[in-house]
């Protein structure tokens, strides 16, 4: 059995998105995406919000925006594409304070959504998270080195936030520590999330490429990147696809009119039932009117042409099928 996993880059259902949701059903977010979504044996996305109406917004540091969305409709949009995990390791998860980081919390776990890299402690932060795929357990771990004032401690809640640096001990130890919990369940695949870097850079610098390739050392299967809302180019490392940054997803923030952070792809990885990883498949996608949208043919052949030229600076091929990019992990 060959199971499906798609992952997506930044879902961010607050401020216009949710105002707009209001008025629309909860799947209306996924737009034409919707029916893809909901195809895949499990989907794993970067939440970019708080779900919430509670809490005041963050004031201590200057933050110059604040996202949450109500979650009345946000947690049904979430399980009506069908969403397994949540990676709420990111700078907007305590834009609202503990409150709405609690709140957050609690209904992913009501709704039975996984998520890992925030707690109401450090230790609960670091604790990995399980999905069922099929016949494939798949261990996800989460990280961010976004916002240091939100990083979780012994006694507070907040992000498992870490420094980007192989040579830093507290990162390794920290890494570490999150990855012996993940194997204690024997998993088949293991992925980390990362909310690494500023926005809108266009490449990852060669500290997140040797901060990859370690967590692949490490015994991770899958580096699922995202923060920079545009897509990075794909590295493939010991056979283990590196997605250094996935793009955004779902939002409704400014088009720069040169990157395009409208527009990237649904990313579905195909593993066998031992955890042997055989496929990376990109469906190119475009936000409009703040829902996701299977991209028109213009925006999918620049997003295609993008991708393969920034994924040849790592050595990595890309072919077409139909409107879609393939890369082969199978030998």
């Amino acid at each position: 059995m060959v199971s499906q996993i798609g992952l997506t880059g930044d879902v961010m259902l607050g401020r216009l998105v949710d105002e707009r949701q209001q008025k629309r059903p909860p799947e209306a977010v996924w737009g034409s995406m919707y029916e893809r979504l909901q195809s895949e044996d499990a989907l794993f996305v970067n939440l970019e919000c708080c779900l919430s109406t509670r809490g005041e917004p963050w004031q201590r540091t200057y933050r110059p925006f604040h996202f949450r969305a109500d979650p009345d409709w946000a947690v049904p949009a979430l399980e009506s594409a069908g969403v397994d995990y949540c990676a709420p390791a990111n700078n907007h998860v305590l834009d609202f304070r503990k409150v709405a980081l609690r709140d957050t919390l609690d209904e992913l776990d009501d709704a039975d959504i996984a998520h890992a890299g925030a707690g109401r402690t450090l230790d609960d932060a670091l604790d990995p998270a399980f999905v069922t795929v099929d016949d494939l357990t798949v261990a996800i771990v989460s990280f961010t080195d976004n916002v240091p004032e939100y990083a979780a401690d012994d006694t507070s809640p907040g992000t498992a936030f870490i420094e980007i640096d192989v040579e830093n001990d507290e990162t390794r130890e920290t890494v570490r520590e999150a990855l012996d919990r993940a194997r204690q369940n024997d998993p088949d695949l293991v992925v980390a999330s990362l909310h690494w870097g500023p926005n809108m850079v266009e490449e990852p610098p060669e500290s997140f490429r040797t901060f990859g390739q370690w967590l692949v050392d490490e015994g991770v299967d899958v580096i699922h990147g995202h923060s920079a809302h545009v897509f990075h180019g794909i590295e493939v490392y010991d056979g283990k696809p590196i997605l250094y940054d996935t793009g955004d997803f779902v939002d409704d923030y400014a088009v720069d009119d040169r990157l395009r952070n409208d527009r990237s792809f649904l990313f579905e990885l195909s593993s066998t039932a031992d955890g042997r990883l055989t496929e990376l498949r990109l469906v190119p996608i475009e936000i409009d009117d703040c829902a996701v949208h299977s991209a028109d043919t213009d925006p999918a052949q620049w997003s295609r042409d993008r991708m393969q030229s920034l994924s040849e600076e790592f050595g990595t091929t890309l072919e077409r099928e139909g409107e879609e990019l393939v890369l082969s992990l199978d030998g």
